[in-house]
């Protein structure tokens, strides 16, 4: 991808408003633009990171035996007081009356509406275990949205809901998922942690949250100094080996699965026979993932001052050629290299803007690709440089360069 054809408009500077490392440099590098408090629009460097991150769940939830769906946004009112949760969350719920006068919201969440859905189609324990999973836009009238993509009103989430016939299939539905959440932000390239945590308004009997810890987080860990021991909530003293010594970290949450049991199915009538002829309530679990907010999260723990420091697997792009001297001469060669790069399915962004080299420097930093090749002066001795995102450059023959980045991106 040429940059001169790229719409990608860094900024030099962040707006006033943004008060925090990932806000600040995701508008500065042009992942994104807000439309209103709490409301993003995607650029394409931007998009192109979301769709890296929505493989990597992909790829896990189908590893897992979870199944794709795409759910409704637009969900009746009448299935939300079926389960009660129309008053327990109905702060943040965007409602209005269509023109039938039907009372609608905008989803924040699925578990009354998925719940709808395998009504209809399950009945037998034939038809069970079965797990279901979406990557779909949420809406919640946040009363403070803040932190840029970390709390906001229209967000995307990955929700997941198994359906089995017992307590002994949820705990091996969870397990599935607990494992797959694992995969995930391990792929992601994030530091995390998985805790205990309150079932709160989802409801159900055990629940845990997936924190990445985080200078802006408004959750809180605990480590313990002693055995390692790591908790959410108020924190002291270890609650496993009774020390005081615990280290308080503040935190995103990215994650949070719950065994839901039959709270839903009960309220909402999904039952199936089991192989007694006996009529039971369908056993429910759900997992959540905000992905939207892993971008966020992920440049929180990989920046430094000049920039973003994308992981290789959800880097925008991978390597960033850099034409340093615009000759006919260097500008040729960073074309035949560019396209050597692409031939071979590497994502390649090549800055070949009129542009001084310190602003293409500023800009390679700033965008975060985590290989760049600096095609200047060295090519009159037959080679170019290149370097990690962060580390010194090394020289590499021009025969040799395009070998070279296919052997890293495939580390």
């Amino acid at each position: 991808m040429r940059l001169s054809k790229y719409y990608l408009p860094t900024l030099k500077a962040a707006p006033q408003d943004a008060q925090v490392a990932s806000h600040k440099l995701m508008l500065r590098a042009g992942l994104a633009r807000m439309l209103v408090a709490g409301v993003y629009l995607y650029l394409p460097l931007g998009l192109r990171v979301l769709r890296n991150i929505e493989r990597i769940i992909r790829d896990a939830m189908n590893k897992a035996g979870a199944l794709e769906v795409l759910l409704s946004a637009l969900q009746p009112v009448d299935i939300w007081r079926q389960s009660g949760r129309d008053k327990l969350i109905g702060d943040v719920m965007i409602r209005f009356e269509d023109r039938r006068g039907r009372q609608m919201a905008l989803g924040p969440t699925h578990e009354e509406i998925i719940t709808f859905l395998a009504k209809q189609d399950i009945n037998s324990y034939r038809d069970l275990p079965v797990t279901l999973y979406q990557i779909q836009t949420k809406f919640r009238d946040e009363l403070r949205p803040r932190f840029g993509l970390i709390r906001c009103c229209e967000f995307i989430m990955k929700d997941a809901y198994s359906f089995d016939a017992n307590e002994e299939g949820l705990d091996k539905s969870y397990k599935r998922m607990f494992n797959a959440y694992n995969e995930i932000f391990k792929r992601l390239g994030l530091e995390f942690f998985a805790i205990e945590a309150d079932t709160g308004v989802m409801g159900g009997s055990e629940s845990a949250e997936f924190l990445v810890p985080a200078p802006c987080g408004e959750d809180m860990l605990n480590i313990c100094e002693e055995c390692g021991f790591v908790f959410g909530g108020e924190g002291r003293p270890c609650p496993k080996c009774d020390s005081g010594k615990v280290e308080r970290k503040p935190a995103i949450e990215v994650g949070h699965i719950f065994k839901l049991g039959t709270k839903y199915s009960e309220a909402l009538g999904l039952k199936f026979i089991d192989n007694n002829s006996a009529e039971k309530p369908v056993v429910m679990g759900c997992y959540g993932i905000g992905v939207s907010r892993l971008i966020s999260a992920i440049i929180e723990q990989h920046n430094d001052e000049k920039g973003i420091i994308w992981p290789m697997e959800v880097a925008p792009f991978k390597v960033q050629i850099i034409t340093a001297k615009t000759g006919s001469d260097e500008m040729s060669f960073s074309e035949k290299i560019h396209c050597a790069l692409e031939e071979k399915g590497i994502e390649v962004l090549w800055d070949d803007r009129d542009e001084r080299a310190g602003v293409k420097f500023n800009d390679a930093d700033l965008i975060g690709a985590p290989y760049q090749i600096i095609v200047g002066k060295g090519l009159a001795n037959n080679v170019v440089e290149l370097k990690e995102r962060v580390g010194p450059a090394a020289e590499v023959p021009v025969a040799d360069i395009v070998k070279r980045v296919e052997e890293l991106c495939q580390r």
